[in-house]
């Protein structure tokens, strides 16, 4: 079954990308306990590059709202789940310094943590951050040591420590789960969807795909 795109392109009404771009036979579907909330900036909901769409699609607990404001009743609804216990990935910066946070969660069969996770630039992720206090006051899971991105082959960054909202979130899970998280087909999974952009990307590939 196919929907329309928003860029006039016949779309798989699966992953909603157009046709020539299909994320549907990358998806491996990865076990996992910890809720995820994917709060997703409208620009990157349009961003062929964008890394989410393979994750909502491989992640069976994983949830995606788009928005660059929300409403403060509508977003404490979000993020305080009865019986979860919810924690921000994100890192600890001067400009938005994290709050007192007790020790690290870890997802055990008795203990439901929700992960949420912000996607979007640098700059956009930030400033979604500072305009929502009740994003700020979360509890802050840090990536001390981001694993090296393979994100660069297609997308620039502007910090050392940054990497793909996969690749960031995969983990925050393997931090929360241990070794009952299984990462590696995700990932191989998403070092495939990387090397297909970056194909489309080089001149004389014919394609025009955003």
């Amino acid at each position: 079954m196919n929907a329309p795109s928003s860029l006039g392109r016949e779309a798989c009404a699966r992953c909603l990308r157009p046709r020539l771009t299909c994320l549907c036979a990358l998806v491996r579907p990865t076990a996992h306990r910890t809720e995820v909330l994917v709060l997703q900036h409208p620009q990157e909901q349009r961003q062929a590059k964008n890394s989410v769409a393979l994750l909502r699609l491989s992640l069976a607990h994983c949830e995606v709202v788009v928005g660059e404001r929300h409403a403060p009743e509508a977003l404490q609804a979000l993020l305080h789940r009865p019986g979860r216990s919810t924690w921000l990935l994100y890192p600890d910066v001067p400009a938005a310094p994290a709050p007192p946070s007790p020790p690290a969660p870890h997802a055990t069969a008795g203990t439901t943590v929700r992960l949420a996770v912000i996607d979007a630039t640098w700059r956009k992720s930030l400033r979604m951050l500072l305009e929502h206090p009740a994003l700020a006051a979360l509890p802050r899971l840090t990536l001390a040591a981001p694993a090296p991105t393979r994100y660069r082959a297609i997308r620039a960054a502007r910090r050392a420590d940054q990497v793909s909202t996969l690749e960031a979130t995969v983990q925050a899970l393997e931090m929360l789960e241990g070794p009952a998280f299984d990462a590696a087909p995700l990932l191989d999974a998403f070092g495939r969807f990387v090397a297909g952009v970056a194909a489309r990307q080089r001149p004389g590939s014919g394609s025009t795909q955003r």
